[in-house]
């Protein structure tokens, strides 16, 4: 043999995904919720999940009773009762779906090594050079509906060469559909409609109406250089893939490639002791978690995080489990603290013939960043931070017994916050409502004053709270602040806040409760709400 032969070519694997489709995400999030079965029980009347929009709530996803009845989704839920007036409504949950799909992603990457979303109620899993391993894509696609069915889920699925292709099969083709690599697919999926192509609905529309409504159309156009040129010129100006047919059809051919973002999966930091001999006292029950929080320390520290919420499990020597969870006021990771706080949560711990096993898992870890500790300040102060100081009460009082104030969106200066216990996640920030002076201490309850102005529209010179005239030295203002007419009734007057400095240097803040010529009551009258440092 020569030895400038050259090794023999090894040929890629064709490549193939599969995609999933389930059709009542929701409905079956919903019905596994509530404990129902599909078709059964509650479930057999009609009933939707509706979402809120600007015009009011709308169907989000009917169930089968609701719509052999004429309800479809996307319709208004006053034209929906309509035509169904014993419909049933229940709330629905988009962010809670989302996240079901992704735990889902997960789960489904025992069929390949790698899965991507396909929002909002879809996966596509790469099962390329796996097939063997379940016995051929048909027995995959057999496994994949038994184990779904088995989760309360209604799925259809389908393998194809390219992500294109095995969503349009999956969504408009039977269940099961298999493409094999080297069949025509084009050919295969000539009779699907050009829904098929993820498109939006008003490409869609534009494609109907100029006579495209299957994807054979749609080749027939291509087999031409004039007439895919024309449909090039149309959509021109659309970027997006799913608002250009044409990268929709190069995509699903294969011509182009089509770019997933495969879903990840995030393990919880976790640390766990077996012991040698049974403990049965509490000494020995302390030291064993006191090295288990020492462990998760350098176990954050190495991920860069701090623990939220952890969970202690203790496995007992007759295979009973016993579970204490902590949640957080602040990311951390100082086992002193960690020590602490579980010992409140082990007091009534029944170690029965002893426990043989301890488990430490961090299930909520957010980025907490490395920094240096000032020795001589550290030293020197002796006190209890604010977020330690409210885990401690927490633990002992509730969740629901220690409360804190959180910005609320809202230029109602009384609506501007509300109370909420400390461990629940702090809403959005609204910086776009900061942009105005407020006074340091807000009265709980504004006070009526009486002010002498010299115009009913003007600024106040002169005003009298609690018994005492205050003249006014310096104002500025005012400040309008209308009401929230998606709350209040329209006879809800308007504000005008003023910031007023009396001779003495004391400042105050006042607004004045509508307009003289406003038709929504009488004269304004004027109160006092905060105080300026």
């Amino acid at each position: 043999m020569s030895q400038n032969a050259s090794p023999p070519s090894v040929s890629p694997l064709p490549r193939r995904i599969m995609a999933i489709w389930c059709a009542d995400l929701a409905l079956d999030r919903w019905r596994h919720s509530e404990g129902y079965q599909r078709g059964k029980g509650a479930d057999a009347a009609p009933l939707a999940l509706i979402t809120e929009t600007a015009h009011g709530p709308r169907i989000a996803a009917p169930n089968a009773a609701a719509q052999a009845q004429g309800v479809a989704r996307g319709v208004m839920l006053a034209d929906a009762r309509t035509l169904c007036p014993a419909l049933e409504v229940r709330p629905s949950d988009p962010a809670g779906d989302l996240a079901f799909l992704e735990r889902l992603a997960v789960w489904a990457q025992r069929w390949g090594p790698w899965s991507a979303l396909d929002p909002s109620d879809g996966l596509l899993v790469d099962v390329t050079a796996v097939a063997h391993l379940f016995g051929g894509e048909a027995r995959l696609l057999a496994d994949v509906a038994a184990r779904c069915d088995a989760r309360g889920l209604a799925t259809r699925a389908a393998i194809a060469p390219t992500a294109g292709a095995a969503w349009a099969l999956a969504h408009h083709a039977p269940s099961g559909t298999i493409l094999a690599p080297d069949d025509d697919v084009a050919a295969r999926l000539a009779q699907l409609p050009v829904a098929a192509l993820r498109l939006d609905n008003d490409v869609l529309l534009v494609l109907r109406r100029l006579g495209l409504k299957r994807l054979g159309d749609l080749v027939g156009i291509e087999g031409g250089t004039a007439g895919r040129d024309k449909l090039q010129r149309r959509f021109r100006n659309r970027k997006s893939p799913s608002a250009n047919p044409l990268v929709r059809m190069d995509q699903l051919l294969g011509r182009v490639p089509e770019p997933l973002l495969p879903v990840v999966p995030v393990t919880a930091p976790l640390v766990q002791r077996r012991l040698l001999e049974p403990i049965r006292h509490r000494p020995l029950l302390d030291k064993v978690v006191e090295d288990l929080a020492e462990d998760m320390a350098r176990a954050l520290e190495a991920r860069g995080e701090g623990a939220r919420r952890l969970q202690l499990g203790l496995w007992r020597v007759d295979g009973e489990v016993l579970l204490r969870e902590l949640e957080l006021a602040a990311a951390t990771r100082d086992p002193a603290h960690i020590c602490r706080l579980f010992a409140d949560r082990l007091d009534d711990i029944d170690a029965g013939f002893g426990i043989e096993m301890l488990r430490l898992r961090a299930s909520w870890a957010e980025p907490l960043g490395l920094a240096q500790a000032d020795l001589d300040a550290a030293a020197e102060q002796h006190g209890t931070s604010l977020a330690a100081c409210i885990d401690r009460l927490t633990t002992r009082l509730g969740r629901e017994a220690v409360q804190r104030p959180v910005p609320h969106a809202s230029h109602i200066p009384e609506r501007a916050q509300r109370w909420q216990p400390p461990l629940e996640p702090q809403p959005a920030s609204q910086g776009e409502l900061a942009f105005h002076t407020r006074p340091l201490k807000l009265l709980d309850r504004a006070e009526r004053i009486a002010v002498l102005y010299a115009a009913p529209e003007g600024y106040p010179r002169r005003f009298s709270w609690r018994g005492q005239v205050c003249e006014v030295a310096r104002v500025e203002g005012p400040e309008r602040i209308a009401p929230e007419w998606w709350r209040e009734r329209g006879s809800t007057r308007l504000r005008d806040y003023y910031r007023i400095e009396d001779e003495q240097g004391r400042r105050y803040w006042i607004y004045r409760n509508g307009l003289p010529d406003d038709g929504r009551g009488g004269m304004p009258d004027w109160y006092l709400q905060g105080l300026f440092a």
